[in-house]
């Protein structure tokens, strides 16, 4: 595979996670629930994480979400993020309360002095601003630019508020450009990532249900992967966020521009199979996406698409009419029974210790 060149940016850090320059691009996802639910949102950290997410945000709604941050951080293994709209003084409070990094909406954060407290907090935490425009919320002043031209109306508005804080002498700066048209996204992405070196946080705004929205998502993000476009990404679908995990990570690894994410194939099952390919695939893809390993993992239905097809997995099943048997590239190794996805997991677990 053709290694893509990807656009030169500045290095920002969440926490010690690098976003931008030569840093792998990394993957975002949201919580579910308020920050105040704090071992509500502890639980689903630990769900994310154990799937690959390697940046979380979550949603500041009132003082105590933003107070909530500072115990959700202590006890999270990753960047938490506060997400902020219309009230900048939780953007303040949220950063003082241990927030390795601010999201705010220009649509709706308020004018040039409000922005000013929030970058004051975010100097004092030394921590790094997402500037966030969405097409749902584009300021007024730009109302007339987004009917005839909706990209260049995102890219306007980035562009207002990173001149707001180059004046105040603050360049920690994220953006991200979305809109739920994929076209739009693709070019407000462009367009900024050819104007500024800011990082970019690339993703399709209110994308949709878990198979639609992964497809609106993928369509817009691999276009602009493939131009160099891109330094930390969010597949955003409604429901469960290891969801967005999984296919993020899927399609970096995909890509190539993650060599560090397995693979899981599975064959599009027919009357032959002999096991459940859907349910063994996903039960092992949760279990196995968080690894930090380049490793190709097969599930096949039977010996058709088994040893021969799957060939170039490290390590696969193929259905038997008694279980499934385990292979190496090709080479069949042994028979499993019972519980096929523990004991495949446990060769798997098995296979990687000795890579």
């Amino acid at each position: 595979m053709k290694s893509i060149e990807r656009r030169k940016t500045r290095r920002i850090y969440y926490d010690d996670v690098p976003v931008g320059g030569d840093s792998p691009i990394t993957v975002q996802s949201m919580l579910t629930v308020a920050a105040r639910n704090v071992d509500e949102a502890i639980g689903e950290i630990e769900s994310l994480v154990e799937v690959g997410c390697e940046i979380v945000r979550v949603a500041v709604q009132n003082s105590e979400d933003a107070k909530a941050i500072e115990k959700i951080a202590d006890i999270s293994p990753i960047p938490v993020i506060a997400d902020i709209h219309f009230d900048y003084r939780l953007a303040v409070e949220a950063a003082e309360h241990g927030a390795a990094g601010l999201r705010i909406n220009p649509g709706n954060i308020g004018g040039e002095e409000k922005v000013r407290r929030v970058i004051e907090a975010a100097k004092k935490g030394n921590i790094a601003i997402r500037i966030g425009v969405n097409s749902g919320s584009v300021e007024e002043e730009f109302a007339r630019v987004y009917e005839a031209d909706p990209a260049r109306a995102l890219f306007l508005s980035a562009e207002k508020y990173i001149g707001m804080m180059e004046r105040m002498d603050f360049e920690d700066i994220v953006v991200s450009l979305k809109s739920s048209d994929p076209t739009v996204t693709i070019e407000a992405n462009r367009m900024f990532s050819s104007a500024y070196e800011y990082p970019l946080h690339i993703g399709v705004t209110e994308a949709g249900p878990a198979l639609s929205g992964a497809a609106r998502s993928v369509v817009a993000l691999t276009i602009l992967l493939i131009e160099g476009i891109g330094d930390t990404v969010r597949i955003s679908l409604s429901g469960d966020p290891v969801n967005e995990v999984i296919v993020a990570r899927a399609m970096l690894s995909s890509m190539g521009l993650r060599d560090d994410i397995p693979q899981i194939v599975s064959c599009p099952t027919c009357g032959r199979s002999w096991i459940d390919v859907q349910a063994i695939a996903e039960k092992l893809e949760r279990r196995l996406m968080g690894l930090k390993k380049s490793i190709k993992v097969a599930v096949m239905g039977c010996e058709v698409n088994g040893p021969g097809e799957a060939k170039e997995a490290d390590i696969g099943i193929a259905g038997t009419r008694g279980g499934a048997v385990v292979f190496e590239q090709g080479r069949v190794l042994k028979t499993i029974t019972g519980d096929i996805v523990e004991s495949f997991a446990e060769e798997v677990a098995k296979f990687v210790g000795e890579k």
